[in-house]
């Protein structure tokens, strides 16, 4: 039975930035009449929290939203760009939009918990109830850790073994189509509001002064898949480190930056190379292997979410305390390509340059 079409929702996006495996905007779409896509760009937040973002980083960001808000008006709808803290957002538009439910996907990051679990409370508060699901990680990272004693998993071989004994992550949720979107729209006020138009590059005082190698978005990153799943051969016998650090063309995949905004799901990527697999002869194995490559993936997120202070050296338990000695002139030379090692600073410069570099 379809569900009641009952609610008022604001769909805040967060890092799931796709129409496919989306499950809880699905959810919103199914369980509404009228859906609000939010996306919040919080830099208070982001300078608050050290997550520091270069112009190559931003411009695929908008990219990013660019394309979805692209793909949502194909559908009468659209993404609402806002500029500011969640909170003090959800706390005047929950009012003014006569909002009922609030959906999102889960981050496990403990930095990012504090800010739902605020946005929860103002929420509940105010009648207005929370759905959200599992859908930027193959596993909900707390079934893993459950299975392991209560404890995350610290080393690969140990990951492993839990996941074999887990099972096979779940299949994606389908594609949100305009049969999902039928029946569910934005008023022509909301619509047609300015306010939260895009989101610029000029509006945060950057330049890319190089053309983008690697377009942001969810139909550029499937059409980037979809262009790698063709070549089984190649996925068959797909190894990382046999794969060349210093070709001008990348010799990986390069979906990790669409994998980490959410433009395309990994547990779609995972289960499209499972079929493969599954009619092929010997194919490579985790670690090296693509699979292995999620699996790597997974197993950072699911210690991250629960090792305090994962991302930095200080604080973390689990990381090498190192003495690292201060000089401003050689961090700056190093950062501008200029150290006068050839191979250090062509990396640096491809790095400033394009946004990416091969990790070996």
């Amino acid at each position: 039975m379809a569900a009641q079409k009952q609610h008022n929702t604001i769909h805040w996006f967060r890092k799931g930035l796709r129409l496919h495996d989306n499950p809880s905007l699905l959810h919103a779409l199914r369980t509404s009449r009228h859906v609000y896509p939010v996306y919040v760009v919080d830099l208070d937040w982001m300078r608050e929290s050290k997550i520091d973002c270069g112009s190559n980083r931003w411009r695929f960001t908008i990219q990013c939203l660019q394309d979805l808000d692209a793909r949502l008006r194909t559908y009468g709808s659209r993404l609402f760009v806002v500029r500011g803290r969640a909170e003090d957002f959800f706390k005047e538009h929950l009012k003014k939009w006569k909002i009922s439910q609030l959906t999102h996907d889960i981050d496990t990051e403990p930095f990012y918990h504090a800010r739902d679990e605020a946005v929860r409370k103002m929420a509940d508060c105010m009648g207005v109830k929370v759905v959200n699901y599992v859908a930027h990680t193959l596993y909900n990272v707390e079934r893993i850790i459950d299975h392991n004693g209560g404890t995350a998993p610290l080393t690969y071989r140990k990951f492993l073994k839990v996941m074999n004994e887990v099972g096979k992550p779940p299949k994606g949720s389908e594609t949100a189509t305009v049969e999902h979107f039928a029946g569910c729209t934005i008023p022509p006020a909301a619509m047609q509001d300015g306010k939260y138009d895009m989101l610029t590059l000029e509006e945060l005082g950057m330049r890319c002064d190089h053309p983008a190698k690697f377009v942001g978005g969810e139909t550029e990153g499937l059409k980037r898949l979809e262009e790698h799943l063709i070549e089984k051969d190649w996925i068959v016998k797909f190894e990382k480190p046999k794969t060349s650090p210093n070709s001008l063309l990348p010799s990986t995949t390069v979906l990790s930056p669409y994998l980490s905004f959410g433009c395309i799901s990994a547990r779609y990527f995972y289960h499209e190379l499972d079929k493969i697999y599954a009619k092929a002869k010997n194919p490579s194995q985790p670690p090296v292997s693509l699979h292995g490559q999620l699996i790597w993936r997974e197993f950072f997120y699911t210690a991250a979410a629960q090792v305090p202070n994962f991302g930095t050296m200080a604080g973390n338990r689990i990381c090498l305390q190192i003495p690292w000695y201060k000089n401003s002139e050689h961090l700056q030379r190093w950062r501008n390509g200029e150290t006068g090692f050839p191979w250090i600073d062509a990396i640096m410069t491809q790095l400033r340059k394009e946004g990416w570099i091969h990790h070996l």
